[in-house]
Parts: structure tokens; sequence; C-alpha cells
């Protein structure tokens, strides 16, 4: 291939090879969701595993269904972090190739 078409072939393969890089390494992070000023934390990494909770045993005892909804607002919060790392990290990736307005990306 030649032309325009095959330097288009040769950005795609280049930004392919980069966001796997970048995927990889926002695997390897982790972010901390937390809720109630910190009465409940979690932390997640980038494949959005959770890896550990921590909650304020006290909060068990005096309203336990408060401490589950800061359980969930703390996983929400970890999830919406590591979503913008995600946009952050890959979303320029794409930015060399000159798509279309309104193109998006799969991730």
């Amino acid at each position: 291939m030649k032309g325009p078409l095959a330097g288009l072939m040769q950005k795609a393969q280049r930004m392919q090879e980069d966001m796997q890089r970048a995927q990889e390494e926002l695997a390897q992070l982790e972010v901390t969701g937390q809720a109630g000023g910190g009465l409940v934390s979690v932390v997640m990494s980038g494949r959005h595993e959770v890896r550990r909770v921590n909650i304020d045993r006290k909060l068990f005892a005096d309203d336990p269904e408060m401490a589950e909804d800061l359980v969930a607002a703390a996983i929400n919060d970890a999830v919406n972090k590591v979503g913008a790392l995600s946009q952050e990290r890959l979303g320029g990736l794409a930015a060399g190739l000159n798509l279309p307005a309104g193109f998006k990306m799969p991730f």
C-alpha cells in the first residue's frame, strides 16, 4: 500500500500498540474511592477489580443501612475515578488519526 492509506494504516497500528501498552499500565494502577468522609474506602484496580474495602466498624453498630449505602457510594466513586483515568490515558491516543467529528473510539 502506498500513499495516504498506507500512512493511515501505520498510524492505526502504532495507535493500537500504544493503546495496548496504556491499558496494561492502567490495569496496574490503583484508585481509592471514598464515602462518608472516609468512613468507607474502596481500593480498585484499573481493571475495576476491588482489591480492598475498609469500613469504620462503629458505622455498622450505629447504622447498618447507612454502611451499605456508603459501601455502594465508595465503589461508585472508585469506578468513576477509573473511568476518568482511562479517558485521560487512552482518550488522546487517537488524536493523530484526524477522525471525523463525533467518531467515538471503543473505550
